[in-house]
Formats: structure tokens, sequence, C-alpha cells
């Protein structure tokens, strides 16, 4: 099951390091002001994306795969018709790493079937919910 619960995402929202797929590089976009939030919020934010070396004074990598340290939340800003490799890449890392916990999907961004299967594969998933919003809402 998605977590939905409150409590569920009060749990979530305790994760930390954050890799941020789909990180960007641009102020005043969703994929820069959230993670922004998030670092001012006392997160860890790592950037994972490809076109950039750096985002929020952190180094930027360009796939979840390179990404060195421990990562225990992936926060998705990319289409929902890449949620289903990025799903293989965070399973994969789950299997090989058993760092990451969990998988969260910005709001706008749902893959019913990749969220199925990174369930089975041992990894919280939230879906079509803005990680901001949920933590002012219930941390802030």
């Amino acid at each position: 099951m998605p977590v939905t619960s409150d409590d569920g995402l009060r749990r979530l929202l305790d994760l930390t390091p954050v890799a941020v797929i789909g990180c960007s590089s641009t102020p005043g976009k969703a994929a820069h002001e959230i993670p922004k939030y998030l670092q001012r919020h006392g997160y860890r934010v790592v950037p994972v994306n490809p076109t950039t070396d750096e985002i929020l004074g952190e180094p930027a990598y360009d796939s979840l795969a390179e990404v060195p340290d421990d990562v225990e939340l992936v926060d998705v800003f990319r289409p929902s018709a890449e949620v289903s490799g990025i799903v293989d890449q965070v399973i994969e890392r789950h299997d090989e790493r058993g760092d990451v916990e969990a998988i969260w999907l910005q709001l706008g961004i749902r893959d019913d079937d990749a969220a199925a299967r990174a369930e089975e594969a041992g990894l919280d998933v939230v879906q079509d919910k803005c990680m901001k919003v949920e933590h002012g809402r219930l941390l802030g």
C-alpha cells in the first residue's frame, strides 16, 4: 500500500539524505524551490541532474547510481512517463546498498505499476504529493 496516512508521511519526512532526481538549478522552478526549502529545514539534499555540476551548493550527480553517500529517500521531479525507469534504479540501489528506504513522487507524478514494484521490493512509496506541502502541514 502506498504511504498516505499522516503518521506514515511523518515517518518518511524524518528520512535524510534526500536524493532529488530532476533537481533544477533554475530558481523559481518547483524542482529548485522545494529542494531549497528542504535544505533550509535541515535536510541534506543530494541533487541528481546530468546537466549541471552543482545545485544549491551541493555537487550534482548524473544518476542515482553515481551518488557515493547513503541516501534514505529519493524525491522525484521527473514526468510520470519516466517513473518506471527511475523506480528500477531505486530498486537496484536498494538491493545493492540497502540505503534507500522510500521513493517520493512529487505532485502530479504517479505510476501505479512502478509504485507496486517498488513496494514489492520493500520500499515505501508516496505518489502525487508535494514534500514541501506535507512537511509544512505535518512538521511546520
